[in-house]
């Protein structure tokens, strides 16, 4: 566990743009800094939560709106070093086994927010096992674009909650910044649920 490995050599935002690509109604959270960049080079969008502030909450939040909207597909995009700071939610989750939930970690082995620090995943830690031995019902762990073509296709799928982690390399994309404003973000996406703005 203590010797490094390397994340993978994906191409993030390739990685992304493909996973999103053809969304449709698809509801997607992200964990902060990178993945919420990634989401937004891929297309700016209504059904986009964006968090800020908030490390450690992706899949939480996740949990949360899958179970708030059980007849819409939920997808969580973050990093390995944010899931790392909520990883006792991986529990929380399998224990509510919403149907319509997909974890997608970006794992680059590295605390990428903070300095590109070698992560615990770097060190070894594999989320998928974590998250299988849990009890979720469908694991992956992607090296190439055909697995994520296939973690595309889980989306749509409602037979138990699902989590990906697709080894990315290791590389500082621009910075595409998404909406800041945290009251317009919330709004915006409750908006396109149909509720009223709070």
């Amino acid at each position: 566990m203590g010797e490094v490995t390397k994340g993978g050599t994906l191409d993030r935002r390739e990685v992304v743009a493909a996973l999103l690509a053809g969304r449709n109604d698809l509801l997607v959270v992200t964990g902060l800094g990178s993945a919420a960049y990634d989401v937004m080079a891929a297309g700016d969008h209504d059904n986009n939560y964006y968090l800020w502030a908030a490390m450690g909450s992706a899949v939480m939040t996740g949990l949360g709106l899958a179970r708030a909207q059980p007849d819409r597909s939920v997808l969580v995009v973050t990093g390995d070093g944010e899931a790392l700071m909520g990883f006792g939610a991986l529990a929380t989750v399998a224990v509510q086994n919403p149907p319509n939930l997909t974890v997608a970690i970006l794992d680059n082995g590295h605390f990428g927010e903070t300095g590109m620090q070698v992560s615990h995943a770097g060190r070894g830690l594999e989320f998928d096992r974590v998250a299988a031995a849990c009890g979720f019902s469908w694991t992956a762990r992607i090296t190439d674009l055909d697995g994520v073509t296939d973690l595309q296709r889980q989306l749509a799928t409602r037979d138990g909650v699902k989590l990906a982690v697709i080894k990315i390399a290791a590389a500082e994309a621009p910075r595409v910044l998404p909406p800041r404003d945290g009251s317009y973000v919330k709004n915006r996406f409750r908006a396109a649920l149909g509720f009223q703005p709070i």
